[in-house]
């Protein structure tokens, strides 16, 4: 995205640790509640985060970044959730008004308050990166500027058949600033096609999405991507969250570094991972052909 930007994010700061505890640990099992996010969970183990401002194309606010960070990191952390789907992604505002640096006049002050605003923007769109739990992004709509930064945080993109994309920051006289430029290469593959986008700022339509797989799938409209997504999830949820949260660390640590370096972080996560009881259960209902549960982490 970039510095001057409607946002769209998820966080929600608990007041101190007893809070955060007490909420992760209640009868609500850790379900924490956003005034611009909505979470539920429709599935054993699987959570589903919402953008929760309709009436304003779920455009970013600076609550929605810092609520962002706050949610991604709960759910983290939380035992009960083992994979989340991300959906109510239909992004078309994006450009906030920096009306704090406007008042300003010392630029060196004024560099410094844009400085920290984009970093507190960059850490609401990683927040998805960090989390160890697979996240599977819904777009059923227009995903521009953050719209986009935020879908290539994710590790699995879905979009409905009316679904666009578009990063538009340079129409606006910006550089993307929030992920975007540096995700969008490594997710689809090709730098000529991601510089391409980024300079034009023209518009990606679902099929072309499909093609240079920014997406896995399109499917025909929102119910029916939410109802798929949600079983590919439920899928995951049932496999070994030693396993699945192990692939992901390995996978991102991986994405940025040489191949040698991510082997070398696989070996060092393995060690350990390697001597839990998940493997021996993962192995046993497989020669038997049967389901197994697995403790949760």
């Amino acid at each position: 995205m970039h510095s001057l930007k409607n946002p769209y994010v998820f966080v929600q700061s608990s007041r101190n640790l007893i809070g955060i505890f007490s909420r992760l640990c209640s009868s609500n099992a850790g379900i924490p509640q956003y005034e611009t996010l909505a979470v539920s969970v429709p599935k054993k183990y699987v959570y589903h985060v919402e953008l929760n401002r309709p009436n304003k194309l779920n455009t970013f606010t600076p609550n929605m970044w810092k609520e962002f960070s706050s949610c991604f990191s709960a759910l983290s952390d939380n035992p009960e959730c083992r994979v989340v789907v991300l959906s109510g992604i239909d992004l078309n505002a994006f450009v906030e008004s920096a009306s704090k640096a406007h008042e300003l006049s010392d630029v060196a002050r004024k560099a410094r308050f844009l400085f920290k605003m984009i970093k507190q923007y960059q850490d609401g769109i990683t927040a998805l990166e960090e989390c160890v739990k697979p996240v599977l992004a819904v777009v059923h709509n227009a995903c521009v500027g953050a719209g986009v930064d935020l879908i290539t945080a994710a590790d699995v993109r879905y979009c409905t058949e009316e679904a666009w994309f578009q990063v538009k920051e340079v129409d606006v006289g910006l550089a993307a600033d929030v992920g975007t430029l540096q995700r969008l290469p490594k997710v689809i593959g090709s730098a000529s096609i991601a510089r391409e986008l980024c300079f034009t700022a023209r518009k990606l339509q679902s099929k072309e999405a499909l093609e240079i797989g920014l997406v896995s799938k399109v499917f025909t409209d929102k119910e029916s991507a939410i109802q798929q997504v949600l079983e590919v999830a439920e899928t995951i949820a049932s496999k070994s969250p030693v396993a699945v949260q192990v692939t992901k660390q390995s996978l991102v640590y991986s994405q940025s570094r040489p191949t040698s370096e991510g082997l070398e972080h696989i070996r060092l996560m393995n060690q350990t991972m390697l001597q839990s009881d998940d493997l021996t259960k993962a192995a046993i209902a497989q020669a038997t052909k049967t389901k197994t549960e697995f403790d949760e982490l």
